[in-house]
């Protein structure tokens, strides 16, 4: 009996270490095969390879990848600060050695009528242009959203405006609002229109220039309008339609107050690109009739380049810049506020 015990413990401590065997064996081909290096292989760089470079080298890298952002920096900063260095001086062709003169060409430009003139154009074009493409880009967003066959079909044409220049989209619409050749009298004509003076007058000419920029850039407010609808939540309009709300009430307690922090992105670029425009009105009008569509932008330009004053077109531009870094700093701190309203709401 004790004979017998002895021999089924010791088959069972065999099996046993038969059992330890296997799975050992099995360990170490399954680290083998998931941590460990595949035949051929380098062997991985580790702490070991990592102390293998010199200390020097170690040392120098941070400062060999912050090279790039100093540079692009650089090249940024210098020419900004070389022209703010110019408008403390006198500098114009008429006279090669300019004087030092201070903040002299400050006081010209904020005691000028013609630059209140010019700042007043500047932003009822840059907020008529941004207001109406806003409406406009919205508007379009929606009707795109729904995937009707007119959605489809716009879809495919609305960014053709977008591959255009827009000194040329300009070219184009002077030809096309022309008093007696353009293609706009003339269709207008058969309802007793057709002698619009277009770019004439100094409303005409400021309505057209707006008119212009609206219809190179409303399809980039469309298509982020667009990008941000497609992106919104379903579950609220799922649970709106099942309570019977309506298209109206939908669009402004739901749809409006989640794509507005997408909407005011699209807004923020085209105020701060309007404020500096240049092409479209000059191009378009040359800033007339008389300076009526003189913006800030152009009256630079005539100072600087035409009447070859630089420092005092130089100070026009540093006085631009500061009133386009102000309105993006209030606006970008208004984005801010709303997407954090909104990403408090719960879902």
């Amino acid at each position: 009996m004790s004979s017998s015990t002895e021999a089924d413990h010791g088959a069972a401590s065999s099996d046993d270490a038969a059992v330890a065997g296997a799975r050992e064996k099995a360990s170490a081909a399954d680290r083998g095969a998931g941590s460990g290096p595949a035949a051929g292989a380098p062997p991985p760089a580790g702490p070991g390879a990592e102390r293998s470079v010199p200390r020097w080298r170690r040392s120098l890298r941070p400062y060999l990848l912050i090279v790039p952002a100093l540079l692009l920096t650089g090249g940024i900063l210098y020419p900004f600060g070389l022209g703010l260095y110019y408008t403390v001086f006198d500098f114009a062709a008429s006279k090669p050695q300019p004087d030092f003169t201070g903040l002299e060409n400050y006081r010209r430009i904020f005691t000028d009528s013609s630059f209140w003139d010019s700042a007043w154009v500047t932003v009822l074009y840059a907020v008529g242009a941004a207001a109406v493409e806003t409406v406009l880009g919205v508007a379009v967003a929606l009707l795109l959203h729904r995937s009707t066959l007119v959605g489809r079909v716009l879809e495919k044409v609305l960014i053709l405006p977008l591959m255009i220049a827009p000194v040329i989209a300009a070219i184009i619409w002077k030809l096309m609002l022309q008093p007696s050749v353009g293609v706009v009298n003339y269709l207008l004509r058969p309802f007793g229109l057709g002698g619009v003076q277009w770019t004439d007058t100094p409303t005409g000419a400021l309505l057209s220039s707006i008119a212009v920029d609206v219809w190179v850039y409303t399809p980039f407010v469309a298509i982020l309008a667009l990008a941000g609808l497609r992106s919104l939540p379903t579950s609220p309009f799922e649970a709106a339609a099942v309570d019977g709300a309506g298209w109206w009430f939908t669009f402004r307690k739901l749809t409006m107050p989640m794509l507005w922090p997408y909407v005011l992105v699209a807004v923020i670029f085209r105020f701060m690109d309007s404020l500096k425009v240049f092409d479209i009105i000059y191009a378009l009008t040359e800033g007339g009739p008389g300076d009526s569509t003189v913006v800030l932008q152009i009256r630079a330009y005539l100072e600087a380049i035409r009447f070859q004053r630089y420092s005092f077109g130089l100070s026009y531009m540093i006085v631009l810049w500061a009133v386009v870094y102000l309105a993006a700093m209030v606006l970008v701190r208004y984005l801010g506020r709303i997407q954090n309203r909104a990403a408090e709401v719960p879902k």
